[in-house]
């Protein structure tokens, strides 16, 4: 069996504890080291704070491995963009090859289901990139949303993208999209998109309803349940648009596309931000950190 379940983790499941899943992408493509180990280790302290135990989701040397021990982050974070980003389409090859892969949001997805886990909290899903009517870059995130029963917590689609395409194509896939606390649809760094979410929920038990009862119905796919950045870490809507504008255009002058897309452009934004954009995505992360752990302690409740 290529999956590997830490004796933590398994323990949990087997006597109905919350576990919330945590992508491995944020630690070798999302920051720089050390960062990057510091704040996968912050996210996981916060998890077990509220009461749930974490998940670090990752490919080792070809196991897909749930729950990674503080050594394991830390060499994933100083492989950085060594390790192959891994999502759908990259499993078989980096099992068959016995490789190391850091997972994105798909990826997770995929491994917390196979263990078993419900509940996912990441920075911001992939979703369809500007431009996408002619590069035709969508990310898988979008796809697997619509099959794999995980709900993913997040602050929104990443704001390097075309939020209103991303939230068409959730529609189209049958995908909810939840607003905590919120009827507008958060950007990432900010608050605020102008587009609408599909419904409003004001409670993790409330959130935690919703998802028992999609499941029971037999409705395939997951849930984006959009946590929107707290008002004090969130950055200017002008300052932060305008790096994301100049990190695009330096990535299309350079040609990047594909997956070197994004760890790019988040990496430009910093750099243009000054390290505010960083700061921002952090406080992101332990703030959906703390609600997928009170969703996942609600649905054990159920």
């Amino acid at each position: 069996m290529t999956i590997d379940v830490q004796p933590e983790i398994k323990t949990a499941l087997e006597n109905n504890r919350a576990v919330v899943a945590l992508e491995s992408t944020i630690i070798s493509h999302g920051m720089p080291y050390p960062k990057n180990v510091e704040t996968a280790l912050m996210v996981e302290n916060k998890v077990r704070e509220f009461g749930a135990v974490p998940a670090t989701i990752a490919i080792l040397e070809g196991q897909l491995t749930v729950g990674l021990s503080t050594k394991q982050i830390e060499i994933l974070g100083q492989l950085g963009t060594k390790a192959i980003k891994a999502s759908r389409r990259d499993l078989p090859f980096l099992v068959a090859k016995k490789l190391n892969g850091a997972t994105t949001v798909a990826a997770t997805m995929i491994i917390a289901e196979l263990a078993g886990i419900k509940v996912f909290a990441t920075g911001g899903i992939g979703g369809v990139h500007r431009g996408a009517a002619q590069s035709m870059d969508i990310s898988a995130d979008l796809q697997e949303l619509a099959k794999t029963n995980v709900a993913v917590v997040c602050a929104g689609a990443k704001a390097i993208l075309d939020l209103n395409l991303t939230k068409e194509y959730l529609e189209t896939q049958g995908v909810p999209l939840l607003g905590y606390g919120t009827s507008e649809l958060p950007a990432f760094y900010t608050r605020n998109s102008g587009l609408g979410v599909d419904y409003q929920l004001d409670s993790p038990e409330e959130i935690a309803v919703l998802l028992k009862t999609k499941w029971d119905l037999g409705l395939q796919g997951g849930v984006v349940i959009a946590n929107p950045i707290p008002e004090k870490y969130q950055m200017e809507y002008e300052t932060i648009n305008l790096a994301i504008t100049q990190a695009l255009e330096e990535a299309g002058q350079q040609q990047i596309s594909g997956k070197a897309i994004t760890p790019f452009l988040l990496a430009k934004i910093e750099e243009l931000t000054s390290g505010l954009s960083l700061e921002a995505n952090i406080n992101l992360v332990l703030n959906n950190a703390e609600l997928a752990a009170k969703i996942a302690l609600a649905m054990k409740g159920l």
